[in-house]
């Protein structure tokens, strides 16, 4: 698949917003209502850090599958090159930051 340079797009999220931007990292924020979620993708050199504000997420992983799931204070890392799909695993909308770096970042769209 084709690498982009900004996937926003791609999937409708309730609110997106950058809070901080500079070369080899950024911090997102991003709020999806329960029936929303970031669809399959990787990052080649990017780590994706997550972080709940509130509500729940659910973060699926491949190779090897996995799901982790996330309240309101967790984190958890998705490490560069490693499939994953980001879903809200509540009954309402969750918030969540995302801390994308160190790297170029980029976004491979999976089927």
């Amino acid at each position: 698949m084709e690498s982009i340079g900004d996937a926003s797009h791609l999937y409708k999220v309730e609110r997106r917003a950058r809070h901080a931007e500079r070369p080899g990292f950024r911090i997102s924020e991003l709020q999806i209502s329960p029936t929303q979620s970031v669809p399959w993708h990787c990052h080649s050199n990017v780590q994706d850090t997550f972080y709940v504000i509130e509500g729940e997420i659910g973060i699926l992983l491949r190779e090897p599958d996995e799901e982790v799931r996330l309240g309101s204070g967790d984190t958890h890392s998705v490490p560069p090159g490693r499939p994953h799909r980001v879903v809200n695993a509540g009954e309402i909308s969750a918030t969540f930051l995302i801390l994308q770096g160190i790297g170029d970042y980029d976004y491979i769209p999976l089927g």
